[in-house]
């Protein structure tokens, strides 16, 4: 939660190869102040059923950058595996385009960030959500 002095962030993951929120995906965060400041690791969360990431750790005071690295190879393996399990046709020979996604963004103190990223195996898009 924001606070006047501190920003946050949320995020969610949607599938856009199958329309449907991405489960299990891992998140690391990490904040910096100021442009050439150094990034302290915060830690991480993974999505929900929802492809929700509901308790992100909350961003230190003073905090002008945030970065959030999504850990998408392993999601896409494992959605491989059980769509070979299914007999299902194999949509690529091998693991992910972008085996990791990392955003970076500005933040304001008081404001609150919720970054959706729409993913595929071979492409992204994020937006500043509300």
């Amino acid at each position: 939660m924001s606070t006047e002095t501190t920003a946050s962030v949320s995020t969610h993951i949607l599938d856009t190869s199958i329309g449907k929120p991405a489960e299990g995906v891992a998140i690391s965060l990490s904040a910096r102040t100021g442009l050439g400041g150094a990034w302290a690791a915060l830690g991480g969360s993974a999505t929900d059923a929802d492809g929700r990431c509901k308790d992100l750790p909350a961003l230190p005071e003073g905090t002008t950058h945030v970065r959030l690295d999504f850990e998408t190879e392993t999601y896409f393996s494992k959605k491989q595996a059980a769509e070979a399990q299914q007999d299902a046709p194999r949509v690529r020979d091998s693991g992910p385009f972008f085996p990791e996604v990392t955003i970076t963004f500005a933040v304001n103190p008081g404001e609150h960030y919720h970054v959706p990223l729409l993913l595929n195996p071979f492409g992204y898009s994020v937006y500043r959500g509300s």
